[in-house]
């Protein structure tokens, strides 16, 4: 998701090359960012936060408290952007003293320019702390303000959607092979679908309901599809779903 945001961050000319500071533990990885993106590359995360005004924290949850362990003596006057699902505002701002801080869940097609970011702004985050986050973000897709309440939901609707949309791309795929299509040819018409579909909702304004009325004729192939479907317990299965992803981003947080 680092990367992911970094290219969108330098593709839209929202800061420099010279501008951008990265730590990674990993001195293999770090080589490779520098060579890939032209940026500045270190070893300690204490070395890019007292260098930088923005900092943003792409790091796993349940790394997080050594993290901030280390980056707290540095904290005071600097502005925080965590990525890291379930941790919330005020876990941040008890840690980084003096800091003001940004909570943001972004997904993976960020990295493609198609993201779908969600972020909320801490009690002493500015307007201009705001204006940058917003920008960061719409260099790598969409972006929506929603109060922190809602962020377990956000997590698992927007931020791990993807890989169930994903599953139900590959589960179609293994229908089609097994009535004798290629796997290739089967991903190929399955991808570009699931594509046309959102982007026909997307761009046109069409709700779900009203695209599945113009799709299925009476009688035809979709309705026969559809009513297999609403008989079954998919809606059901979807629900738990996305219940069981908020509850975890629940967990994470406490």
């Amino acid at each position: 998701m680092a990367e992911a945001l970094l290219s969108g961050i330098l593709a839209q000319k929202v800061c420099t090359a010279d501008e951008v500071l990265v730590s990674d533990r990993d001195a293999g990885r770090r080589q490779w960012l520098c060579d890939r993106f032209g940026v500045e590359t270190l070893d300690r995360n204490l070395a890019v936060v007292e260098r930088s005004e923005a900092v943003i924290l792409a790091v796993k949850p349940q790394d997080l408290d050594a993290v901030l362990d280390e980056l707290a003596p540095a904290a005071s006057g600097r502005l925080f952007v965590s990525i890291a699902a379930g941790r919330r505002l005020a876990y941040f701002e008890a840690r980084l003293i003096g800091s003001r801080v940004l909570r943001v869940m972004p997904n993976l097609a960020c990295q493609v320019g198609e993201g779908m970011s969600v972020y909320c702004g801490g009690k002493d985050a500015t307007d201009a702390d705001t204006r940058l986050v917003r920008r960061i973000l719409e260099s790598c897709g969409r972006v929506l303000e929603l109060d922190e309440s809602f962020f377990d939901v956000v997590t698992a609707l927007s931020g791990s959607s993807p890989a169930y949309f994903a599953y139900v791309v590959q589960s179609l795929v293994d229908a089609s092979v097994a009535s004798g299509m290629a796997p290739a040819i089967a991903m190929e018409l399955a991808l570009q679908t699931m594509r046309g579909a959102a982007t026909v909702m997307l761009q046109g304004g069409v709700a779900p309901v009203d695209f599945m009325a113009s799709v299925a004729s009476k009688g035809g192939t979709t309705a026969a599809g559809l009513a297999v479907l609403e008989s079954s317990d998919l809606r059901a299965v979807l629900k738990a779903t996305l219940d069981a992803a908020a509850r975890r981003s629940t967990q994470l947080s406490s």
